[in-house]
């Protein structure tokens, strides 16, 4: 992580921040992907999903195996996201960035069509709805057969991202401090190495205080709201 302080401030000034976030667990309480596998996978998937934990494969792969041994209509996969609750102040977060005029992107391994259907009924309009600022996976229904895609995986990333958000992260902010990264869990890893300021719970606040790196561990976005306007009024005096 880089020019971080002690008390997990950015020791370098900026007056263009940016927030990048992740969506399983994050903005979800539960990740939908493992309900999905849960609730319509054959078993086996949790082989698999214990590769990844161990480093053997990459999520990419992993996704693809795990997406191969699921069964389901559309009507089924539907009523399952619905049932997935949301952070009840991830929506008041999202509108507090739009007024404070900070870019926010959602960057996920998971699917895009979960996405959109989580955020559309979180009452999240605008960019967010529409794909500008979300970038993920891809899934189709073809029969009852799931059908996932990677257009974001980056072939360069040698980790074997489904999703790469350390090259997002980059890209998107290049010139821009500080860069901001809210997550919970494994597939983060590699995004708090390229971000400046983190706020992470769950699995991901266990790895960053396992290898000292700076983070702001929360609980739900009314904490992180509060850490944000605490840190950009640090950022402008």
């Amino acid at each position: 992580m880089k020019n971080h302080s002690k008390s997990g401030k950015p020791s370098g000034r900026g007056d263009a921040p940016i927030v990048f976030c992740d969506f399983d667990g994050t903005i979800t309480q539960r990740d939908v992907t493992d309900e999905i596998l849960s609730e319509l996978a054959h078993p086996s998937w949790r082989e698999v999903e214990q590769e990844w934990v161990r480093g053997q494969i990459g999520s990419r792969e992993c996704l693809e195996r795990q997406m191969a041994l699921v069964e389901t209509s559309a009507d089924e996969l539907g009523a399952l996201i619905d049932n997935i609750p949301i952070d009840p102040h991830f929506a008041s977060f999202y509108r507090f960035t739009q007024r404070r005029r900070v870019p926010f992107y959602v960057l996920s391994e998971g699917f895009d069509y979960v996405v959109r259907r989580v955020l559309k009924r979180s009452g999240v309009n605008g960019p967010l709805r529409n794909g500008t600022h979300l970038f993920s996976s891809a899934l189709r229904l073809e029969g009852r057969r799931l059908v996932p895609s990677f257009p974001l995986s980056d072939p360069p990333c040698e980790h074997g991202c489904a999703t790469c958000k350390a090259a997002i992260i980059r890209r998107l902010g290049a010139g821009r401090r500080p860069i901001i990264f809210i997550g919970d869990g494994q597939s983060d890893r590699f995004a708090v190495q390229v971000a400046d300021a983190v706020f992470a719970k769950s699995h991901l606040l266990a790895y960053c205080r396992e290898r000292g790196i700076a983070c702001r561990p929360f609980e739900t976005f009314a904490e992180v709201e509060e850490g944000l306007t605490k840190l950009l009024a640090e950022e402008t005096t």
